[in-house]
């Protein structure tokens, strides 16, 4: 089949109301001409590891993209660079994790990330992104700590995808709603596909996906912990998205924004403590800690 029936049969399905063309994510790196605005530099950053523990796992390939945008607007133009390294973990990949991202021993043997050409790569960044960055920032500030000095967004947490009309926040699902697949659980493959979609509209909004995480860059996160809630109360908590600590022994939610935690509280005095005084534990984060392990400022708060 030459171009001229390809076209025409790419035509032919986006005009037919049962058809919906997938195409591949073609790596981009120039999205638009600058116009003399300001810009800022960000990075997109996937790891694959060998589990999911980060107090025994590590991290055995690190890629990441480094783009300039407009902050005001969410606008990205140029990929000024990328990054691509292997690492030797220093014991055998499981092989159920081989089975996910196709790393082998034989391919990080002696392999090391190498933490100048990390630190020159992440000069002058602005915003590091991940889809999902509560696992990517612990695993990478247990590797690299210069991670923990800059501001986290995650494409995963902090855009409504369900809200907008998209069912799964998975990436390989968001780009197929936008019409895109692409070889998933491979590092910089992962970055270009997150890129992609990071400039695409929101289907409900219209705003486009980097600019809802930028709004939410400022929001400070609220971590409140339910101590001492009403055992018969579990199960409300949990359909609301409560999460069981087990070393707190207590349900705890994270909430963005300070309408959201007076609200949540509220909540908490009604529904959980029948409106009796109650004393819960709040942990505030910003940007510089989101995601991460380290701890916000903690209080007591009465209700």
């Amino acid at each position: 089949m030459d171009n001229v029936s390809i076209a025409d049969a790419q035509r032919l399905l986006d005009a037919h109301p049962d058809f919906k063309l997938i195409r591949r994510i073609l790596p981009r790196t120039v999205f638009n001409e600058h116009q003399g605005q300001k810009l800022s530099r960000g990075v997109v950053v996937d790891t694959e590891t060998t589990g999911v523990d980060p107090d025994k796992d590590a991290i055995i390939e690190l890629g990441m993209i480094l783009f300039e945008f407009d902050p005001q607007t969410g606008q990205a133009y140029r990929v000024l660079n990328t990054f691509d390294q292997l690492e030797d973990p220093g014991f055998p990949v499981p092989p159920e994790s081989t089975e996910v991202h196709g790393i082998t021993d034989e391919m990080v043997k002696g392999a090391r990330i190498d933490d100048d050409s990390v630190a020159q790569f992440l000069a002058g960044v602005s915003l590091v992104i991940a889809h999902n960055a509560k696992f990517d920032r612990v695993f990478l500030e247990k590797r690299l700590a210069l991670f923990e000095s800059l501001p986290w967004g995650c494409s995963f947490a902090q855009v409504d995808w369900r809200g907008e009309g998209i069912g799964s926040a998975k990436l390989d699902y968001i780009a197929y709603q936008y019409g895109f697949f692409y070889e998933a659980h491979r590092a910089e493959g992962d970055c270009f596909a997150l890129l992609e979609i990071l400039q695409q509209p929101l289907p409900k909004s219209g705003n486009l996906v980097l600019t809802s995480i930028l709004s939410s860059l400022s929001q400070k996160s609220y971590q409140i912990f339910a101590t001492g809630s009403p055992f018969e109360t579990k199960d409300m908590l949990k359909s609301r998205g409560y999460r069981w600590d087990g070393v707190k022994k207590c349900w705890h939610t994270t909430v963005a924004g300070d309408d959201a935690i007076k609200a949540e509280v509220s909540w908490l005095k009604n529904s959980v403590y029948s409106g009796k005084s109650a004393r819960v534990e709040i942990e505030v984060h910003n940007c510089l800690t989101r995601f991460s392990n380290r701890t916000g400022n903690r209080a007591i708060k009465e209700i």
